[in-house]
């Protein structure tokens, strides 16, 4: 019989007329991996965001060892022996790797009033080499390394202190496999010493082979615990959803003739010490993927599309003739592009849902006087939020208060109702359960039989495969490869041109 190490019972909370969490109880047990799964707004994050003290609790109670504890912000939390690794950035700029890791601990190092940089510094360097991430430096500035090595950063952080229960949110969704491979092996080491992982991840195959038991959430209400061994994805998703997911998943057509009108040339692409003289046509109707490990480079190629690489160099040109070289040119001209970075670059965390997808719309939405009704936008955000099936009190709510994956659908949301011709999605899947990717794939097939060309960056290589008509393959800020849509592709015939 497993010992008992976290008991749940009767959690509730509410945000407004929302209620997250509604009566939840379950346990997890010492020295297991516990996966926390449901769709966007069931309730996950919630849920382990009252336990690590980043919100209050509603009603009920966590007993942690015993012992009921009520944390009030994540150092108190970290006190209890609680910690969280967060799906979007969870280190603040401006401080130094070092500061980042003691964030809330730095007591440690103060005598007499007086902070001793010296020895913070020291204790950051031994913790660095402990984990393998020597490359980073203690002593430097946070905001001098990419989001990988900021997330390398927080598993430190997280984890250093031997705490009882680590929290891992969606967090590998925002890693390359490599990443992945670091998280997975310090999630084992946490097992092993007996201590436990809370798991939320949106990849069932992940769940199901990275985890010991799962418990499924579904809008805020407790639906299951069971045995990974004893459960299959399908099992899962009907669990998550409550009925079957039937239907086309990815693409089920091969063979088909790509159209030869060019509608984006791009030539001798360069951003200084990112990419090298990338070049390529993007063809109407035409779905492209981009894939590679997480340092390719790819992720910067969507960037430089959209003008939005200010070191750039090297042209991108429309079928008229038009070089796109900034953002305002890019979207005047039918260009849409999410960054892989949501919180920061993709939407407007402090604004409704209604203003963020009615913004790269305004001008289509305004009158003659550069007026716009209330009533107008209203309405189209409420079109297109509902298209999207975004989960939310109404339009006015502001994004902040979202999932994660709620938040990527009003970014979608806002480039389909600006209906573009040309999409650049990076990572567009990331952090949203397997029902709304599946509508995000029929809704992109669909915008490709209309004539809508698509540029997919993606760390996921299934994704590529099942929805692309070609590939292309970065390794060290170069391509390295194209491959054509096949139904022999498979993910070994990626990753031998990614590494």
């Amino acid at each position: 019989m497993s010992e008992v190490r976290l008991q749940v019972k009767n959690l509730c909370k509410s945000f407004g007329i929302t209620k997250a969490v509604q009566n939840v109880s379950f346990n997890v047990n010492k020295g297991e991996v516990h996966a926390l799964i449901g769709e966007n707004g069931s309730g996950k994050s919630t849920l382990t965001n009252m336990l690590t003290g980043i919100y209050s609790i509603g009603s009920g109670t966590f007993i942690l060892d015993g012992k009921e504890i009520h944390p009030k912000n994540q150092v108190e939390a970290n006190n209890e022996g609680v910690s969280i690794i967060v799906q979007e950035l969870g280190t603040l700029s401006g401080l130094t790797v070092a500061e980042n890791i003691f964030l809330g601990h730095e007591e440690q190092f103060v005598h007499f009033g007086i902070k001793n940089t010296k020895a913070m510094n020291r204790k950051a360097t031994e913790l660095l080499k402990k984990y393998g991430f020597d490359r980073i430096k203690a002593s430097d500035i946070i905001d001098n390394y990419n989001f990988e090595d900021r997330k390398l950063v927080e598993i430190v952080k997280a984890t250093y202190f031997d705490p009882k229960i680590v929290v891992v949110d969606e967090t590998t969704t925002a890693l390359s496999q490599e990443g992945r491979d670091e998280l997975y092996k310090h999630m084992d080491r946490i097992r092993n010493s007996g201590n436990s992982v809370i798991f939320i991840s949106h990849d069932l195959p992940e769940v199901l082979e990275k985890s010991d038991t799962i418990t499924i959430l579904r809008d805020g209400i407790y639906i299951d615990t069971v045995k990974s061994a004893d459960v299959t994805e399908d099992d899962l998703k009907r669990l998550m959803v409550g009925r079957e997911v039937t239907g086309d998943y990815y693409r089920a057509d091969y063979g088909e003739k790509v159209s030869d009108e060019v509608v984006l040339s791009v030539k001798n692409v360069t951003v200084p010490g990112i990419i090298s003289d990338i070049s390529f046509d993007l063809h109407k109707g035409e779905m492209l993927g981009f894939g590679g490990l997480s340092e390719s480079g790819m992720h910067e190629v969507g960037k430089a599309i959209f003008g939005a690489s200010y070191d750039r160099e090297g042209t991108v040109t429309l079928a008229d003739g038009t070089q796109i070289n900034d953002i305002p040119t890019a979207i005047k001209h039918s260009i849409a592009y999410t960054s892989k970075d949501r919180d920061n670059e993709s939407v407007v965390m402090n604004q409704s849902i209604g203003d963020n997808i009615c913004l790269p719309s305004l001008d289509e939405l305004s009158n003659k006087a550069h007026f716009i009704s209330d009533k107008k936008k209203k309405k189209f955000a409420n079109k297109y939020a509902k298209q999207m099936s975004v989960k939310m009190v109404n339009t006015d709510q502001f994004v902040s208060d979202l999932s994660g994956g709620n938040k990527q659908k009003v970014v979608l949301a806002r480039w389909i109702g600006k209906d573009s011709d040309i999409i650049v999605l990076d990572s567009p899947t990331r952090g949203i359960d397997i029902k709304v990717k599946q509508d995000i794939y029929q809704l992109m097939n669909q915008m490709r039989k209309e004539g809508k060309s698509i540029i997919m960056i993606s760390e996921e290589l299934m994704e590529l495969i099942g929805m692309c008509d070609r590939i292309i393959i970065m390794k060290d800020g170069k391509i390295n490869g194209e491959l054509e849509r096949n139904q022999d592709l498979n993910e070994n015939s990626l990753i031998t041109m990614m590494v």
